[in-house]
C-alpha cells in the first residue's frame, strides 16, 4: 500500500480501545480529529509529547477537535500507562500493528540481510470527512502538540448548526490535487493552448458533435500523455473513487478522458445548462468531475445546477465536485479573468458495454471526446 499523502480519505478501522472493546473509528466522522500515532508511552520523548498535549487540551477542547492516540505496545494497556499521562485522549490498542501498517507509520525493514522494524510517530489531522488535512511528523517532542494546535487555529471555524437549505446531490472533495498540480495543468494548458470546445446533440439517429458560441464558449486542451493520465488515475482512485462508493454506491472502473478547461472573461466564457448522457454515444456516462484549478483568479464561473437551486459551487483549488450526468447543470459566465478546470467522466465496467455497443451511433466526423462536463 503507497505511503498516505494530504488529501487521502484515512483508512478506517475497528480495533479494541480504553472505552470500547471494538470500537469502529468511521463513527467519529463529523468532527475534526487528531491521530497520535506513538508506539508506546514507555518512551520519555512520548511522554513529552503526550504531557503537551494534555497541557493544551482546553485549547483542543475550544476548537471541537477530539483527539486519539495509538499504542502497538501490550504494557500501554495492561498499566493504562498513555491515559494516565493525557486523560483528554481515547486510545486504541493496535497490538498487532494492522491500523500502524495501514497508515504507513510501522514497516519490516531489511538492512545488510538483518530484518528489523521501523516505527515513526506521527500525527495525522483529519477533517470531518475523515480526510487527511495534515501529517506532521514527531521532530522536536517539546514542539510537537503546539505545532498541531497551531495548523488547527489556520482552518476556517466550525459552521454554526444551520437549517439546511435546497441544494444540488453533489460530492464537494476536498484537497483532491495539491496546489502545486494544479499550477502544472495551467502552465501545460497555457504551452499548448486550446482549441474551441463543443458539445454533443443527437440529430438524426446519429451523435453529432456541434459548436455553437451563444451555448457554449470555452477552449480545451486534451491530456494525451498516458504517463501524466495514469498520475490523475491514480489519484482519482485514492481521493474520488470511495467518496462516490460511500455517498451513491457506485464504483468508479473507467475515464473517459481528462482535460483542462479555460472559461475566459474576454471572449464571455460560458456554458448554457444541459445534462451529458443524452445521446445514444453518452448515455454511458455515470458521473462528471469538475475540479477548478485557480479559485480566487477569476469572478463569476459557477457551476450552478438550476433544478434544484439558484446557488453556485466553486470550492477552492483542488477541490472536485462529482455529479451525477443526469443532472441539468451550466457554469455561468466569467465576469474577469481566466477559470481554469480539470474535467472528466467516470463509468463502470457495464456501462463501458453500453459505451461500446453505441459507438455505432457517433457520426463519424464526430470527435468522440467533444461532450464534456463543467
Amino acid at each position: 500500500m503507497p505511503l498516505l499523502e494530504i488529501g487521502d480519505p484515512a483508512p478506517w478501522f475497528s480495533i479494541p480501545s480504553t472505552n470500547n472493546p471494538l470500537f469502529h473509528f468511521s463513527t467519529v466522522a463529523g468532527r475534526r480529529i487528531v491521530l497520535f500515532f506513538f508506539a508506546s508511552a514507555a518512551f520519555q520523548q512520548i511522554q513529552v509529547i503526550l504531557k503537551s498535549f494534555q497541557e493544551l487540551s482546553e485549547e483542543f477542547q475550544s476548537l471541537q477537535v477530539a483527539r486519539f492516540g495509538v499504542s502497538v505496545d501490550p504494557a500501554d494497556k495492561e498499566q493504562n500507562r498513555p491515559t494516565t499521562i493525557a486523560p483528554s485522549f481515547l486510545f486504541f490498542w493496535d497490538l498487532d500493528k494492522t491500523v500502524s501498517q495501514q497508515y504507513g507509520v510501522f514497516r519490516e525493514v531489511e538492512d545488510n540481510g538483518f530484518a528489523g522494524v521501523h516505527y515513526a510517530p506521527q500525527t495525522f489531522v483529519l477533517n470531518e470527512n475523515l480526510q487527511i488535512i495534515n501529517i506532521l511528523p514527531m521532530g522536536e517532542p517539546h514542539q510537537h502538540a503546539q505545532q498541531v494546535l497551531d495548523f488547527l487555529k489556520t482552518l476556517p471555524p466550525i459552521e454554526e448548526a444551520r437549517a439546511a437549505t435546497r441544494h444540488a446531490p453533489v460530492l464537494v472533495i476536498p484537497n483532491v490535487l495539491d496546489k502545486a498540480l494544479c499550477r502544472s495543468l495551467i502552465d501545460m494548458y497555457k504551452a499548448n493552448g486550446g482549441s474551441p470546445s463543443g458539445f454533443m446533440r443527437q440529430i438524426g439517429g446519429k451523435t453529432v458533435g456541434l459548436h455553437d458560441d451563444t451555448f457554449k464558449k470555452r477552449r480545451d486542451f486534451f491530456i494525451q500523455d498516458e504517463d501524466f493520465q495514469q498520475q490523475l488515475n491514480a489519484i482519482i482512485l485514492r481521493r474520488v473513487r470511495p467518496e462516490v462508493e460511500k455517498a451513491f454506491q457506485f464504483t468508479i472502473t473507467r475515464f473517459e478522458r481528462y482535460l483542462i478547461g479555460c472559461y475566459d472573461a474576454d471572449s464571455g466564457g460560458y456554458f448554457r445548462a444541459h445534462r451529458d448522457n443524452t445521446s445514444k454515444a453518452t448515455l454511458h456516462r455515470r458521473f462528471a468531475m469538475t475540479l477548478n484549478l485557480n479559485v480566487g483568479e477569476y469572478t463569476g464561473g459557477f457551476l450552478r445546477f438550476p433544478e434544484y437551486a439558484p446557488h453556485g459551487y466553486k470550492g477552492d483549488s483542488g477541490t472536485a465536485i462529482i455529479f451525477s450526468c443526469s443532472l441539468l447543470h451550466e457554469a455561468t459566465t466569467v465576469i474577469s479573468g481566466q477559470r481554469f478546470a480539470l474535467l472528466s467522466f467516470f463509468y463502470g465496467n457495464e456501462d463501458a458495454a453500453v459505451r461500446e455497443a453505441n459507438f455505432k451511433y457517433l457520426a463519424a466526423d464526430s470527435d468522440s471526446r467533444i461532450g464534456e462536463p463543467t
